[in-house]
């Protein structure tokens, strides 16, 4: 097979190579692939499967393993230096944790994160601090039972609040990733602040977006930055991060006074963050898209399926897609107010 070429020395044949070679026309340097490993997922969250019943992907159509190695592989030889793995849930899927053994054994010096809900980690978190994972962005949306069966379906609440505590013991970084729903969550705004202050982790705050053509998102459920960090102020002390770490991405980070973790809040819809925008995504069926507001997508299944190519032509199509890449605020800014920012559904595209 050919999937084992240029993987000795990644970073060095990469800042030889091309250290700019995924620029846009802004400017923009890429060094972050979101890749989805599976559209499947075992909760079933309101906010992210909407209209009723969802459609899954054939599984002929699914990325193999070895396909989304070559595609990392071509991704580090472009320079990218991050990749984050997302679902669905990425911990559904057979064979994962080889999976990730392997992604790091051919690139020891890759930031590799991963996004889940943490609800099929028990027994797994000693084995990835082994495998070389140093940090886990883990979804909860509320800090009580019963509201999580109502939001997920699913009564797995303490899994996941284990499994943060359990991150956190093997000193793995946590950043808790809420979906701000006004009417859901917006009560719990003090709970999830005591968290962040008694626990040395990221407690971080995304604003709902309208995702999916069936989305059951509305205006009155937004629930914005501004709100979240002027509402937050009236309980704890909070002192804005100046130097943003890079590995805040989008989120505005502010350090708790006197507490261990901090708070961070996102706001795709209320204050975009394109001019800094630094990622591409591969759905799990090996679309590339640029933006996630922008429903153009490039394939590349069909080109990791044709052997005789090899990696040229998959190395042209991301640079050229990467050179295209759109500013999602301008694509927003075109859109009708109650209308879906795209029109697949997260678990479709990648989280």
């Amino acid at each position: 097979m050919h999937m084992h070429t240029h993987t000795k020395h990644p970073l060095k044949t990469l800042s030889d190579a091309a250290p700019d070679a995924l620029k846009d026309l802004r400017g923009r340097s890429i060094g972050y692939l979101r890749l989805s490993v599976t559209d499947r997922c075992n909760l079933r969250c309101v906010y992210c499967r909407s209209g009723g019943v969802l459609k899954m992907m054939p599984q002929a159509w699914m990325l193999t393993y070895e396909e989304c190695l070559e595609l990392i592989a071509v991704a580090v030889e472009l320079g990218m230096s991050k990749v984050r793995l997302t679902g669905g849930e990425p911990f559904i899927r057979r064979n994962f944790m080889q999976f990730l053994e392997q992604v790091l054994a051919r690139h020891p010096h890759l930031n590799l994160r991963l996004t889940t809900n943490a609800t099929l980690l028990g027994g797994k978190i000693s084995v990835l601090k082994d495998i070389g994972i140093r940090a886990l962005n883990i979804s909860l949306n509320t800090l009580q039972r019963e509201k999580f069966q109502r939001i997920t379906g699913r009564d797995f609440f303490f899994q996941t609040r284990r499994a943060i505590d359990q991150c956190l013991e093997n000193q793995l970084r946590v950043k808790v990733n809420v979906v701000a729903l006004k009417g859901v969550n917006d009560d719990e705004l003090a709970a999830f602040l005591d968290l962040a202050t008694h626990l040395p982790l990221d407690v971080r705050f995304i604003e709902f977006m309208p995702v999916g053509e069936k989305t059951v998102w509305r205006p009155d459920r937004l629930w914005t930055a501004e709100e979240i960090v002027a509402q937050a102020q009236k309980i704890v002390e909070l002192q804005p991060v100046q130097e943003q770490d890079r590995h805040d991405g989008p989120a505005r980070m502010f350090t708790i006074v006197g507490g261990q973790g901090r708070l961070g809040v996102i706001s795709p819809m209320s204050s975009h963050f394109c001019g800094t925008c630094n990622r591409l995504r591969i759905t799990p069926d090996g679309r590339l898209r640029t933006c996630l507001f922008s429903d153009h997508e490039y394939r590349l299944r069909p080109v990791l399926r044709s052997p005789k190519l090899g990696r040229k032509p998959l190395r042209r199509i991301i640079v050229q897609a990467g050179r295209f890449k759109p500013v999602g605020a301008d694509l927003l800014a075109g859109r009708h107010p109650e209308h879906a920012v795209c029109g697949k559904v997260m678990s479709a595209i990648g989280g």
